[in-house]
This record gives structure tokens, C-alpha cells and sequence, in this order.
């Protein structure tokens, strides 16, 4: 049988997990996905942990160890999240050992309360990366005009990062400009260049539905026929100025002192509409050094009956750019699209956020925890942190 999942690596895609969860681990779903699938990297998010915590049994005696020892809620995310990324580290390790550090990573989601807050997404980023403490990892910070400088600054300090919820042109390359000047202000603080590793996660088909919305409320047979086409038009567009940052004398410099290239991750690639292929962001968005994160039914539906033609993308910027102009024609204001997408983006994640401390206040308080000794909490943050290290 032909192995898609293995043309497409081939052909410089990287394939990635968008989900985690306890179970998927502790039944070694995850490392099969690995062994079989050619899944060499996980991505997570506050929605994908909301719904793992709502969904299974295996965190009840981790949550009565914690209510037991009165940890607040807050904290007892960070000790449930922190566990599952630890272990999902440990599974994807041999990924991370083969390519020397480029893939087998995990990522774990700063707080997206705290999107709009540099120091305190720099703090929070500090606090996960030595809970886990696993050289796979990966704090996702948001694209925000506030996490710019935080993405920098977590960089420079060694710290590898997923630069989450990029929707447009122009901030993909405030991103690429904060990851450069991060691993400058790295080199200069004495870090080994090659242990930081860094993607960009562009959202795709996030902008086909907003754009697709409004191209159905102009209703012109012009702007029905450009349904579909925004969102790869754009995330080829973000691969051309991508190749042009990466292949410049400011970043040769720093491959020289051992940098790796921050990659383009291809992001929200399960398609929104029926009507479209389901494996259409994977199949348009082929391209040598970049990552797609899919949710496992798009990995086995690409597996089943994807077709890798070789770089889809590279020869595909003038199009692309047609797409634009078109929609601007008839109507379409990208800018307010992107700005739509970014502010809906946060707000989506800070519901799922909230939703998890729910979900979890109510666990506690089930497992016994009542209304709560708040002066323990502190006490029991190294012990928690103990605790968890263990992933079976």
C-alpha cells in the first residue's frame, strides 16, 4: 500500500498531532501515532485540554491528590496540563533525538488571560518551561502586539517557543523579526543556539470561514466564486516571506553560531466546510521545511486518500496574490478580517480557559476538597511538581 503519510514527510512537511490527553497517552495511542503515522511533534491548546479533563477518568487521582492537599484551582491546572505534556515529551522523545532537536516537540499553551500582558506571559512561560523541564518542549505565546517582545524575551532566555494564533501577512513578519532578535539577545546572553527551537503558527481555516461569510453576505457570483480560496492563498504568501527572512545574510549569521530556522506551522488545517476537500490544507500547503498540526482524523483521512504533488506552494505566490486583489474587488477588507480573527482567536481560548478552571474547581470540590485550605496551596507547589514527574 502506498504510505502517504511518508510522501508527505518526504516531501518536507513535517506531520504533527493537534490533541493530547491522558488517555491517548496512557494507552499509547500517542506513540503509536509515532511509530505508525510518522507523527513526529504534539500541539495543545486551553479547548483540547478543557475537553480531555471533561471527558476521561484517569486525572480523578491526581485531582484527589490535589484536593487532598488544598492547591487552588490555578495551580492545579498547571500540575494536570504540565503532567500530560511531561509525559507526551517523554513519548515523542525519540522523534526529538533523531532530528536532532528540530522535531519531536510538544507545546503547552501560556495562560491566554494573559495575551495582552508581556511581563506576566514571559513570567508564566519561565514557570511552565522549568515544570516540565523537558528540552522537547515548547511554550506557545499568542502573536499579540503585547506578546511580540514577551516571545523575544522568552527566547532569550533559552526558552523555545510556538508563536500561536497568527492570522495575517504583516504579523507573521513582526514574528519572524521578535524570533530573530530573540535569538540574538540569546547568543548574547551566552545560550546554545541549537537547543531553542521555534515554530509560527498560522491559522488557515479560520480565515476561509470568516472570509467565506462574508463573500456569502456580498452574494455576487464574483465573490461566491472566491469561496475557498483565501486561506491558502495567505498561508502561501506567509511561506514567500518566509523564504525570504531565512535566507538572509541577518539570519545566516545566526544558522552559522548553530540556529535553527523557525518553521512555519500550518495551524486549524481540519476543514470547516463540507463542501471542501477534507485534506485540502494539507494537500495546498506542501512545502520543504514546514510543519502541519492536524487533528487525528485528518491524519488518517490524508493517510487514506491524500495526494503529495510535490511543493504546492513555491509556484503558487502570483496566484495567490490574484486571489487578494480579487477580493478586494469585490469587497472584501483583509485587514478586518485578520483583526477580527486575531481578537475572536483570544477570546476563544480564554472561554476554553475558563471552562477548564471550571471543569476542574468542580472536580476538586468533588473529590473532597470543599471550600479549600488556600494556605496550603503554596507549600505544596514543589511537592506537586514532584509529584507529577512521574508519567506512569
Amino acid at each position: 500500500m502506498t504510505d502517504r503519510l511518508s510522501e508527505l514527510t518526504a516531501a518536507g512537511v513535517a506531520v504533527w498531532l493537534d490533541d493530547l490527553s491522558r488517555v491517548r497517552l496512557s494507552s499509547g495511542g500517542l506513540d503509536q501515532l509515532r511509530r505508525e503515522k510518522h507523527v513526529v511533534g504534539v500541539t495543545t491548546n486551553p479547548t483540547i485540554f478543557a475537553k480531555a479533563l471533561g471527558d476521561a477518568d484517569e486525572y480523578d487521582w491526581q485531582l484527589r491528590d490535589l484536593a487532598t492537599r488544598g492547591v487552588e484551582v490555578e495551580e492545579s491546572v498547571r500540575m494536570l496540563t504540565t503532567y500530560d505534556v511531561r509525559w507526551a515529551c517523554d513519548v515523542m522523545r525519540p522523534s526529538y533525538d533523531d532530528s536532532r532537536g528540530v522535531d519531536g516537540r510538544v507545546s503547552i499553551e501560556v495562560d491566554p488571560r494573559l495575551a495582552h500582558e508581556t511581563d506576566k506571559t514571559v513570567a508564566e512561560a519561565k514557570a511552565l518551561w522549568w515544570l516540565v523541564d523537558r528540552p522537547n518542549l515548547f511554550i506557545k505565546i499568542p502573536a499579540t502586539e503585547a506578546g511580540l517582545p514577551a516571545i523575544t524575551a522568552t527566547l532569550a532566555e533559552g526558552i523555545s517557543v510556538n508563536v500561536t494564533l497568527i492570522f495575517g501577512l504583516d504579523r507573521y513578519s513582526q514574528v519572524m523579526e521578535a524570533f530573530l532578535a530573540g535569538l540574538e539577545q540569546a547568543r548574547a546572553n551566552g545560550h546554545d543556539l541549537s537547543k531553542i527551537g521555534s515554530v509560527a503558527s498560522f491559522f488557515v481555516s479560520r480565515v476561509d470561514s470568516e472570509v467565506d461569510k462574508r463573500l456569502e453576505k456580498i452574494g455576487s457570483a464574483e465573490a461566491r466564486a472566491l469561496r475557498g480560496k483565501a486561506a491558502v492563498a495567505n498561508a502561501q504568501l506567509a511561506y514567500e516571506r518566509y523564504s525570504e527572512v531565512f535566507s538572509s545574510d541577518r539570519w545566516q549569521s545566526l544558522a552559522d553560531a548553530g540556529a535553527h530556522p523557525q518553521r512555519p506551522l500550518w495551524a486549524s488545517t481540519s476543514t470547516k466546510n463540507p463542501d471542501y476537500r477534507d485534506v485540502i490544507y494539507v494537500e495546498e500547503l506542501i512545502a520543504p521545511g514546514t510543519v502541519n498540526t492536524m487533528p487525528e482524523s485528518v491524519i488518517h483521512a490524508y493517510a487514506e486518500h491524500g495526494e503529495t504533488r510535490g511543493d504546492t506552494i513555491t509556484g503558487a505566490y502570483d496566484a495567490a496574490r490574484k486571489v487578494f486583489t480579487d477580493l478586494e474587488a469585490v469587497g472584501v477588507d483583509m485587514s478586518d478580517v485578520i483583526a477580527t480573527l486575531e481578537r475572536e482567536g483570544v477570546e476563544k481560548f480564554e472561554a476554553s480557559w475558563l471552562e477548564l478552571l471550571d471543569g476542574v474547581r468542580k472536580s476538586l470540590t468533588a473529590a473532597g476538597r470543599g471550600t479549600g485550605r488556600p494556605g496550603q496551596a503554596a507549600q505544596g507547589n514543589a511537592q506537586a511538581a514532584q509529584q507529577a514527574g512521574g508519567n506512569a
